[in-house]
């Protein structure tokens, strides 16, 4: 099958980028794999151009930075497990300060709300299934009523790209230890979806993964103005 290459890096990305230009070859490499492996862009037209913002699994900072700089009127709070990354993501965000706070946290930690969006870019599968759901939900009680969940993760098909995502989070997860975890849990978008509508937010799956080969999807969870979480 041949795959189309993603869209041009834009001028929001061109910057965000530009913020870690002191911060190593090794970390700018992987920003940038993260960058053209990813359809971080189109996670980011998902977002309220104003309003609070919480990423959990922020990692380095790029889709903060990213997500800032594309809409000044926007606030972000990022956070990770992974203190290095953290501390990495202080040093670069810094000119994006206190508009963009990314914070060191154990795993599970919803800050407090209220929060017009939250998003999650491949990091549930991390969590055992159990865990996924409690953390889901909680987010849900932290977003004001319209706010969105955006979740970015892999569908399980077409099966190929599946095999060749869980291949690659192996080796990043359990050999590299590039990735903070243990074991990886690919639940069911289908599992996914009827765990936010039992909590009140009605949800749409969007395929994102043309031109990558990555099977990646974003599901989309919105409360009622109401903000009819449970």
């Amino acid at each position: 099958m041949k795959l189309r290459r993603p869209n041009t890096t834009p001028a929001a990305a061109r910057a965000a980028f530009a913020l870690y230009r002191d911060t190593g070859a090794q970390a700018r490499a992987h920003l940038a794999v993260r960058w053209w492996t990813a359809p971080l862009a189109a996670v980011e037209q998902r977002l309220p151009r104003s309003g609070r913002i919480l990423e959990i699994g922020c990692g380095h900072g790029l889709f903060l930075a990213y997500a800032a700089l594309a809409s000044p009127e926007r606030e972000l709070v990022g956070t990770d497990i992974d203190a290095d990354k953290i501390a990495l993501a202080h040093q670069a965000l810094a000119p994006l300060a206190p508009r963009v706070s990314p914070r060191h946290t154990a795993s599970g930690t919803v800050p407090p709300g209220p929060f017009d969006a939250i998003v999650f870019l491949d990091v549930l599968y991390l969590l055992a299934p159990d865990a996924q759901q409690e953390l889901l939900a909680e987010c849900l009680r932290q977003l004001a009523p319209g706010g969105v969940l955006l979740i970015k993760e892999m569908s399980p098909t077409p099966a190929w790209k599946a095999r060749w995502n869980a291949a690659q989070e192996t080796l990043a997860v359990k050999v590299l230890r590039i990735t903070e975890g243990h074991d990886l849990h690919f639940v069911p978008t289908a599992t996914v979806c009827r765990w936010l509508e039992d909590a009140g937010a009605p949800t749409e799956v969007v395929p994102l993964d043309q031109g990558y080969t990555h099977p990646h999807q974003l599901i989309v969870a919105r409360l009622t103005e109401a903000g009819t979480a449970r």
